[in-house]
């Protein structure tokens, strides 16, 4: 399944989707979801256990100036590869 993450992890109950989350899906942060990204965040810590790829929307990231503050274990990609993971994941859960 690929995860949608659209908000901050600080505004929602992101423990909650932790609990779904599994190492055969995909979580694409978006919009200020990308702040889950940021290097040192505990929730990033968190959802790296998961074992899910963990992923980041470059143009959120520029639009935020964040680029330089994101892990280096999440991958940065642009629409483009946003859509090979709507591709990839036939089920898609936005949070």
């Amino acid at each position: 399944m690929l995860y949608t993450v659209s908000r901050s992890p600080y505004h929602d109950d992101f423990n909650a989707m932790l609990g779904l989350v599994s190492d055969t899906d995909d979580v694409l942060l978006i919009q200020n979801g990308v702040l889950l990204g940021i290097n040192e965040n505990r929730y990033l810590a968190e959802l790296l256990r998961s074992g899910a790829g963990i992923y980041a929307l470059k143009e959120d990231l520029d639009a935020r100036g964040l680029f330089e503050q994101i892990s280096d274990r999440v991958k940065v990609l642009d629409y483009s590869g946003f859509v090979s993971l709507t591709v990839k994941h036939q089920q898609n859960f936005a949070w």
